[in-house]
């Protein structure tokens, strides 16, 4: 590695090689150690979720939100994702030169609509505006701070048996984005999932003890976020193909550009391993609920594949599901 390329921001194996061989060894220390999305950490006699995240996506408005509601939603779900209450977010925007503070306005509106929606304060936050092309309209960061109350989330309780469901759709965000970006018309319009997963989680986490771990498949997609999950680990995941949740848009528009659902981003969803014998009771609350109501199971854990994904083809074979190794679709979140 001589030079950063697009592919090192994929959510891919590049990255994670990057963050293994660079920062985790500058910055080497237990808490970061976990790789959870949020830091879990202890102040006083509560515990703390405390996350930041990046948005760079080009274009800023796309159908189904833009740069300023994905960056809240964003943060909100990597902090419910580790079993925290989603509190307060900070806000730091780089704006380039010459952006129409209609534009501004009009981002600023979306976050505060989606705070509010979310449950969370902006309480504080800092601007910068750079020169012309020092940038791309705007960028924004934000950081969060929830409060801990569901503790028993590890990839250590994950064993063979145990349910994979994901909450809807894959894919609808990356052909959201790179349907404007394009200029391209599918035969069926595609809109971002993108949204607050914090009130879903909640309600599942209220009616089950038996989730072992959450995880919202962004960057790199289900296939990725997978991965993750399986990597030196004693268990594997095999994936049912024909259950797989995937709109008429995304398919057509993915046979179309030969991209495959399971490596496409969503910013709506979040996969959950949850026990067997709970599997009916959380999936009958997610149908309950807007952003669940899409909800299926996708497969299950097995001690079949160690360290693998692998998928159960319609055609009645088997294939492994690698992490995503290059750059599908840069900028989409």
């Amino acid at each position: 590695m001589t030079k950063i390329t697009l592919s090192y921001g994929s959510g891919g194996t590049l990255m994670h090689k990057l963050i293994d061989s660079l920062f985790m060894r500058e910055f080497d220390n237990d808490i970061l150690r976990q790789k959870k999305d949020s830091a879990l950490l202890k102040v006083g006699n509560k515990k703390i979720a405390f996350t930041t995240d990046s948005y760079v996506v080009k274009p800023i408005f796309f159908p189904g939100g833009d740069i300023g509601s994905l960056a809240v939603y964003g943060t909100v779900n990597d902090l419910a994702v580790c079993g925290a209450k989603p509190l307060y977010i900070s806000l730091g925007l780089i704006i380039e030169e010459g952006l129409d503070v209609k534009v501004l306005e009009k981002i600023s509106k979306s976050i505060a609509a989606a705070a509010k929606k979310s449950g969370v304060l902006v309480v504080t936050g800092d601007t910068k505006v750079v020169e012309k092309g020092a940038c791309d309209k705007i960028f924004i960061n934000t950081s969060g701070v929830g409060e801990v109350y569901y503790e028993k989330l590890s990839l250590n309780y994950i064993k063979a048996g145990d349910t994979v469901i994901v909450t809807g759709a894959i894919g609808d965000h990356a052909i959201s984005v790179l349907s404007k970006r394009e200029g391209i018309g599918f035969k069926a319009k595609v809109k971002s999932d993108s949204a607050p997963l914090n009130r879903l989680i909640s309600d599942i986490l209220k009616v089950s003890s038996k989730v072992k771990f959450m995880r919202d498949p962004t960057r790199g997609g289900v296939a990725t976020t997978l991965n993750e999950m399986v990597k030196d680990r004693r268990f594997g995941i095999l994936l049912d193909e024909i259950n797989l949740p995937v709109s008429e848009g995304v398919r057509h528009s993915s046979e179309l550009l030969g991209f495959d659902p399971l490596y496409l981003a969503c910013e709506g969803r979040v996969i959950v391993i949850v026990s067997h014998q709970d599997a009916a009771k959380v999936l009958k609350v997610m149908h309950k609920t807007r952003e669940g109501r899409g909800a299926k199971i996708i497969g299950h854990v097995t001690a079949d594949y160690k360290g693998k994904v692998v998928l159960q083809t319609l055609s009645g074979g088997k294939r492994i599901v690698d992490m995503l190794s290059g750059e599908q679709l840069p900028r989409i979140c």
